[in-house]
């Protein structure tokens, strides 16, 4: 089982893609993707702050995306037609999907959580930067519309929207 989270974060990061996909071509498909990625590297660091917790989840599992297909109505006809390549849906972590939403659309509470890492053991002696997290430019935006959108996402984000905030301490529900 590996100690690190790489899996999970690639398979949520793809889920957030296909299931707010990015409007443009591949150049944009690339930003949105990378975007998708960046937040959910954050949100799982945060959620796996140590090394044994992400071998525990590992050995665990995190769950799979059958809720979060049901949820934004992913779960019909497209699932039946990528049966045979849906393996990696069962790595898609639900709490981490709905914190790396949250992340997305709100700037505040992005700054707040790549602030917290700090504490954990993934950022240690590595220098990481979250900049199209942080400070998305203008095509960053336009790529990730649909992923960015508050009015979209909402479902998603407040599934645990209260727990990221608990995560990130007490006064951060005034964000909320």
């Amino acid at each position: 089982m590996p100690k690190d989270l790489s899996l999970l974060i690639a398979a949520t990061a793809q889920w957030l893609a296909r299931a707010y996909p990015p409007s443009g071509g591949a150049l944009a498909s690339v930003l949105c993707e990378v975007q998708a990625r960046q937040a959910v590297t954050v949100a799982a660091w945060l959620r796996y702050p140590t090394a044994m917790d992400a071998a525990l989840v590992g050995m665990a599992g995190p769950g799979g995306s059958a809720r979060l297909d049901w949820i934004t109505g992913a779960d019909g006809a497209a699932r039946d037609d990528e049966a045979a390549d849906s393996a990696w849906r069962t790595w898609v972590d639900e709490v981490v999907a709905s914190w790396a939403v949250s992340l997305l659309t709100d700037p505040e509470l992005a700054g707040l959580a790549v602030a917290a890492l700090a504490e954990g053991d993934h950022t240690i002696g590595t220098p990481v930067e979250f900049r199209r997290l942080l400070a998305p430019d203008d095509g960053d935006r336009r790529a990730a519309a649909l992923l960015r959108h508050p009015d979209l996402v909402a479902p998603v984000a407040a599934l645990h929207r209260a727990a990221l905030l608990d995560c990130l301490g007490p006064g951060q529900a005034l964000i909320a």
